[in-house]
């Protein structure tokens, strides 16, 4: 799911990787927003507020604004450098970047209460969950080729409605691919959705203490992705050394 690249990843892979991570962005742009009424998984409403605060001269704000665009940049950059320098030990490569949206994650669950609403606060929180998701959208980007995007939902309702017409149009060499890309982001936006319900829900249940439900799903997702991994190195590696025993056994 995590580790696979390239001509090794398949259409499976990329739907695990679309409901994990859309569930975990929809969950922190929902709990983010009830928490610090801010949008934290995406900056285009950022630039409209950017925009505004410069027109009305309120350069503080502007300031703040400014400095979330920059943090989910931040995130995405360090995530690409982090995948891109470590790319001949992947398992590193890709863990690195979710370790850090955990901790991130992690720090809100146990600190969140502690938002005053003030412009500092609001930078603080705010700006981590924003280079969090930075880090998150980047390393999926990486992770399959582009396909799969987690944290907002423009581009993935835009690819949707143009294969649906293709689809309608029956203009397509093979079927099947497109199937499989709708299905995808049918996954995603579903995910997402399903997230952000979760996320509002628990949030007035729990407060801040919500965030651990995020961390929880990460920590599955590299769990998973390491154990299975392992699991088929054992049977790889089982199965090569029966063959090899089988075949001493003829040559006898």
């Amino acid at each position: 799911m995590l580790r696979h690249r390239g001509i090794k990843r398949t259409p499976r892979h990329n739907l695990r990787l679309a409901t994990l991570l859309g569930l975990t962005a929809g969950f922190v742009n929902a709990a983010g927003f009830l928490g610090f009424s801010v949008l934290t998984t995406n900056v285009t409403g950022h630039v409209a507020l950017f925009a505004e605060s410069i027109a009305f001269q309120d350069f503080s704000t502007a300031r703040m604004v400014a400095l979330w665009m920059f943090l989910f940049l931040a995130g995405a950059f360090c995530s690409s450098l982090i995948t891109t320098l470590m790319d001949k030990n992947s398992r590193f490569s890709y863990g690195l970047p979710i370790l850090i949206e955990m901790v991130i994650l992690l720090f809100t669950a146990i600190y969140g209460h502690t938002f005053d609403a003030t412009i500092a606060s609001k930078e603080f929180f705010a700006g981590g969950l924003l280079f969090a998701m930075g880090l998150q959208n980047a390393l999926v980007s990486v992770i399959s080729g582009s396909v799969v995007r987690t944290t907002h939902l423009t581009g993935t309702f835009t690819d949707l409605g143009i294969e649906l017409a293709q689809l309608i149009g029956r203009k397509v060499k093979d079927l099947s691919v497109l199937k499989s890309k709708i299905l995808l982001r049918l996954f995603i936006i579903g995910s997402f959705m399903a997230g952000a319900i979760l996320g509002a829900y628990i949030f007035y249940q729990w407060g801040f203490q919500s965030f651990y439900i995020p961390v929880f799903v990460l920590f599955f997702a590299l769990i998973y992705d390491l154990f299975r991994v392992t699991a088929q190195r054992y049977y790889h590696n089982a199965a090569t050394a029966l063959k090899r025993s089988i075949n001493r056994r003829k040559l006898r």
